[in-house]
């Protein structure tokens, strides 16, 4: 799977067949949001700036918003944005991939990014590119929060909608070349500080 043939999956996807919490209804699929917006707070400093890479409709985004954080969130997606609820607090949108993101941002960076649920859809090279863009656009000392999961068994994604896994080698090594550093939390996501590469 390439990163466009997962973009496009997405962008083409019924918005029912993405998350299974929207099968049982819109409360628990925005109720989902915010409990994960509540645990990213707890390794997110207060009143940050972050970036929410593959916001979707802003399931997290706007919680996150609303916890005080200055929100920037990217999709690559134009109708992931277009669902985002007008009525919700005020968030920077930008419809981009992870090599979008430098444009927009310029010189600026974040305090902290997190990505939930678009790594796991990517093949290992893709995902390294994604993870370098995103370490790219956080200031040093800054939180990485990486839906990046590690398995006894590590497999690539199959399909759009599957999850590649990595060796916790293979996650050691990546993150050297990157710049990051792992942070111990409680969090179901890796939890990582931007740290200059090969350190």
């Amino acid at each position: 799977m390439t990163a466009e043939s997962v973009i496009r999956a997405w962008d083409q996807a019924d918005p029912t067949a993405i998350h299974p919490l929207r099968q049982v209804s819109e409360h628990a699929y925005w109720n989902s949001g915010r409990a994960q917006a509540d645990m990213l707070a707890t390794v997110i400093p207060d009143g940050a700036k972050v970036l929410d890479f593959g916001c979707g409709d802003g399931r997290v985004a706007i919680p996150m918003a609303r916890l005080g954080f200055e929100v920037t969130a990217i999709d690559a997606s134009q109708n992931m944005l277009d669902r985002l609820p007008e009525s919700g607090p005020s968030i920077t949108t930008v419809q981009a991939d992870a090599d979008g993101i430098a444009g927009h941002l310029g010189r600026r960076r974040m305090d902290a990014v997190y990505s939930l649920a678009v790594l796991i859809h990517h093949s290992y090279t893709d995902c390294l590119h994604i993870i370098g863009r995103l370490r790219a656009a956080t200031k040093l000392g800054g939180i990485l929060v990486l839906d990046w999961p590690i398995s006894e068994a590590p497999a690539e994604a199959d399909s759009w909608i599957g999850v590649t896994t990595w060796s916790r080698e293979q996650q050691d090594e990546a993150c050297a070349q990157i710049g990051l550093e792992p942070v111990d939390s409680d969090l179901p996501w890796g939890v990582y500080r931007a740290v200059k590469a090969g350190s």
